[in-house]
Formats: structure tokens, sequence, C-alpha cells
């Protein structure tokens, strides 16, 4: 076997790879064998048929699988001893491949490589991040509070005898000439402005008529009040009409122990001093994760401004467009092409970072993050919850990792988001920083900046 690289550019290289006879005979041999002793052929005894009618009816197969597996193990094994910076999966010269002649027996294939250009990190030498401490005060409070005695969880649920804007009314839709008829709500919300005066100063067992295709915001309004699908529910036409069996209104809760209880837990405030501290503590909180997770991005970009990493443009978008099996044209790619090239430097420089930093994810770890996650989704529910909720979080998150359909995603989900975190952790122990108190509006135009 020879295997021989040449480079065409700095981040482009062919490998060439020449089989003679001795390479894979062997392997077939083996494989022709095995095939005598399990084939029933009539006319022969079982297990008893001679290799060289194996050969006939099958050898070119053999052939072709058993040199595909040589050439993925030759190709692997020359990239991880020559540590290679290879990016994108090698390409197969398919035109070459096509011509080749199976009767012959010496081969000659050829990949296509791509390579990153060599990089070094010296992390003390790039320029200082800035970490915001940001500054939260009583305006940020109020609206938070505010906010969450808007939310339905919290609300307190009335039935009062005339309809106000921001109620919800339930009864029986109705459409005479077609017959339709249901049991239904109509929210608020889903009301066009121009059309909510008709729905106000109702009373139990008030009928109101409507064009169902003028009067609610989209069509998803309508399937949700019919209970149709989408193309179903466009179908429909004309007047209905509305008869209210219920009027439920959403109020805001008072400033009482029951709605301490419920946002935080029973009894961990007393007062509305004691309340207004603990939720000031969260707000705290939410900013010092959101200064976190501005100072990983500033972070991630100083990397990427400082430290060069050439990649083989044409290259990559041809694998990519060979990936996705042609669901992508050439003109999409290239169009996101800046963005998945800033995603593969960025993991090219954390992936150096580790090795020069010896960083392992532990299983533990990926479990404890998951946890983390399953904790995030159930938000200040988590928190109200209290110790009891521990046992359950900790079910849930080994439940998504043992999941046979999604399991393996999360996993691997999981333990980039803990491999990012290692990284992450060095970056701010090595790389300079310096420190700003700014308030809430300034860090949301600076955040607003970003996107821009």
């Amino acid at each position: 076997m020879e295997v021989l690289l040449e480079k065409t550019t700095p981040t482009d290289a062919l490998l060439k790879i020449k089989l003679v006879r001795e390479d894979y005979q062997p392997k077939i041999d083996k494989t022709l064998k095995e095939y005598s002793k399990k084939m029933q052929l009539k006319g022969f005894r079982p297990g008893k048929v001679p290799t060289q009618v194996v050969q006939k009816m099958y050898g070119k197969g053999i052939l072709m699988d058993e040199i595909n597996a040589l050439l993925s193990s030759t190709v692997s094994d020359y990239i991880r001893d020559n540590k290679l910076p290879v990016v994108g999966d090698p390409l197969i010269d398919r035109q070459k491949t096509a011509e080749i002649n199976w009767n012959n027996k010496e081969f000659d294939f050829e990949y296509q490589l791509g390579l990153a250009s060599d990089f070094e990190v010296n992390l003390g030498a790039l320029p200082a991040v800035s970490v915001y401490d940001i500054v939260a005060d009583t305006k940020e409070l109020d609206e938070t509070i505010e906010n969450v005695r808007t939310q339905s969880q919290f609300a307190e649920q009335t039935h009062p005898e005339i309809s106000e804007a921001g109620d919800m009314l339930f009864g029986e839709l109705t459409q005479e000439s077609s017959e339709f008829s249901t049991k239904t709500a109509i929210p608020f919300k889903q009301i066009k402005d121009e059309f909510q005066a008709q729905f106000i100063g109702l009373t139990k067992d008030s009928i109101v008529t409507f064009d169902i295709q003028n009067t609610f915001e989209d069509e998803s309004a309508v399937a949700l009040l019919t209970g149709l699908k989408k193309e179903d529910a466009a179908n429909l036409a004309g007047e209905f009409a509305f008869k209210i069996e219920d009027i439920t209104r959403s109020d805001k809760p008072e400033m009482n122990q029951a709605f301490f209880d419920k946002v935080l837990g029973a009894g961990k405030a007393e007062t509305e001093e004691a309340f207004r501290e603990q939720v000031l503590d969260i707000v705290k909180g939410n900013y010092a994760r959101e200064s976190q997770s501005l100072l990983n991005r500033d972070l991630e970009q100083t990397l990427l401004d400082n430290i060069q990493i050439d990649l083989p443009k044409e290259f990559l978008m041809k694998w990519l467009f060979e990936q996705n099996e042609g669901k992508f044209t050439m003109e999409q790619i290239e169009a996101d092409y800046d963005k998945f090239a800033k995603s593969l430097k960025l993991s090219l420089i954390k992936n150096k970072i580790a090795d020069q930093n010896e960083v392992k994810v532990e299983y533990d770890e990926i479990i404890a993050r998951t946890e983390v996650m399953v904790r995030e989704q159930f938000g200040m529910y988590a928190s109200a919850m209290g110790d009891q909720m521990d046992e359950t979080i900790k079910r849930i998150a080994l439940n998504y990792l043992a999941d046979k359909e999604k399991g393996s995603e999360i996993y691997s989900q999981m333990f980039s988001l803990v491999f990012d975190d290692k990284v992450l952790e060095i970056l701010k122990t090595q790389i300079a920083s310096e420190s700003k108190t700014i308030d809430v509006e300034q860090f949301k135009e600076i955040v607003g900046s970003l996107s821009n």
C-alpha cells in the first residue's frame, strides 16, 4: 500500500492511496470462507459450497466492501497518526472511483482534504475584556413584581356579570346555515381592535354575531376558536353567533401572604418588605447571569478577533452540499458560510485551549448540567417548591439522558455545554479583564448595539 499526501494550497490537500493485491486479498479470502460455511446452495451440502463458487457469485461485491473498509481505516489512521488539522470529512474523487476496472489487481483512490491553517493560542497576550456589574434598582424591582402579578398562574380568577376588555368568554359558537356548533372560548387578545367593542358589556346568555373571518387576528385564532384544522377553518365563511355561558376575568392578586407563598414558596416571606427583598435578589441574580452571558460572548469574540485561522472555503462548501444531500443550493450554503466558518474557527480554538489545559468532561458533570437545564425550565416554580423539587429535577434529568430517541442528542448537547463552561472558566482566569458598573438601561444599550 502506498499513501501520499499532496498539499495543493495551505488549506487543501489530496490524499492518494494505491492498493495492491496483498493489501486486500487476505481479508477477501477470509470472507469467502465464511460465506462458504454459511451458504446453502442446491447441489452442495450445507457449509460445503466451494469458495470458487462463492467467488463467482459474490466476488465483486465482497471485493468492493473490503476495499471500502480498508480505505476508511487507512484514511482515518493516516489523519490521526500525522495529526492533520482536517476540517469537514475527506471527500473521495467520485469520478475516478467510477472509472475503476474492478478486474484489475491494483487500485488508485484519491481523497480531497480540507485543512485548517496552523495557529497559536496565547491567552495572556489577548486584549482585556469588560466585566459588567449591572445595578438593578427600585424601577426594575417594581416592573418585575408587576409582571409577575399579571402572569396567569398567579392571577386570581373571578366570574363577573358583565364582560370587559381582557376577559375570557366561554359559550357556544353556532352557524345556522351550516349547522355548525361547538363549545369554545374567545380570548379578547385574539379579537381585532376594531371589533372588540361588540364583545364588551355582555352578560350571561347574551348572543353576539360576527363574521368569523374578519373578526379575529389570524387563521390560527379561527382554528383555535372552532377546534378545526387551519385548512378546514379557512373554508368557514359568513356570520356566526356566540351565546355566552360564562365570563372569566384574571385579576391581579393582592400583595398578601397567599401571593408571597405562590411566588417564593410557603413561609419564605411574611411581609411585603421581605418579599421585595427576595424578589430583588432574584432580579439581581438574573442580571448577573445576563452579565455572564455577555462576558462569555465577548470572550469568544476576542478569540475570533485576535487568532487568525484560514479555512478551505471551496472545500467546506462542497462538503456541506454533499452532507446535506442537496437540501440546500450552493447559493444558500454560501449565504450562510460566514456564520458556519465563525462557529468552526471558535470550535478549533476551544479544542486547542482544552488540549493545552487537559480539560476533561465527566459523566457526573453532564448529569449536573442537565439538572441545571431542567431547573431553568421550571423557573420560579423550582424556587417555590424548595427542596422537594430536587429529586423531581434529578429524575427528569436522568430520564432525558436515557431517552431512546433523543437521549444521545441531549447527552451530546450537555457534553458540549459542560465543555464550553470549562473552557470559558479558563478564559476568565487567563484573559485580562476590567470591571465596569452600569445600570440596566446602559446594559440594554450595549446588548442592543451587538444585535445591530
